[in-house]
């Protein structure tokens, strides 16, 4: 078995539950994702073209400062989870990708959405980032059941 480990980040809490069920029932390592500023509900407002979270992902170059990165050496695959924003990955998890050496690494992204699936946000993850490796991706609506197969066998 491969050391994995779930590193997320969660605006609103729904994908840290997910990351915390996938990580406490298959016994993986986890890792929050923490921007050095907090997002609040104002921040959060993509009704708003002044809100935060809308500022910054009109701005493709824009990198949220996080708290601290971790040391991914001894893992062979990470699951990265976060929400859909913009019908993609939020910038915060491009700011975690180019603070860690993911080379040679098995990379999972998932996923916390109502509505937008993954494909997408893998497909602008890869383009972004073509020297790594993305497998299929997944989204989670609460029940983590797959988890495990998806991450481990896919």
């Amino acid at each position: 078995m491969s050391n994995v480990l779930v590193a997320y980040f969660s605006a609103s809490g729904v994908t840290k539950s997910v990351a915390e069920k996938i990580a406490s029932e298959n016994g993986y390592d986890i890792f929050e994702i923490q921007p050095v500023e907090i997002y609040t509900p104002a921040d959060l407002d993509w009704t708003d073209k002044n809100s935060r979270s809308t500022i910054e992902m009109n701005d493709k170059e824009f990198r949220p400062p996080i708290k601290e990165t971790c040391d991914v050496s001894s893992y062979d695959i990470l699951a990265i989870g976060f929400p859909v924003w913009w019908y993609t990955a939020p910038s915060i998890i491009n700011t975690f990708i180019e603070s860690v050496d993911l080379s040679g690494k098995t990379i999972k992204a998932f996923c916390t959405s109502g509505g937008s699936g993954i494909d997408k946000c893998v497909d602008d993850l890869q383009n972004t980032y073509p020297e790594l490796d993305f497998a299929k991706g997944m989204r989670f609506m609460g029940n983590t059941s797959k988890a495990k197969e998806w991450i481990e066998n896919e």
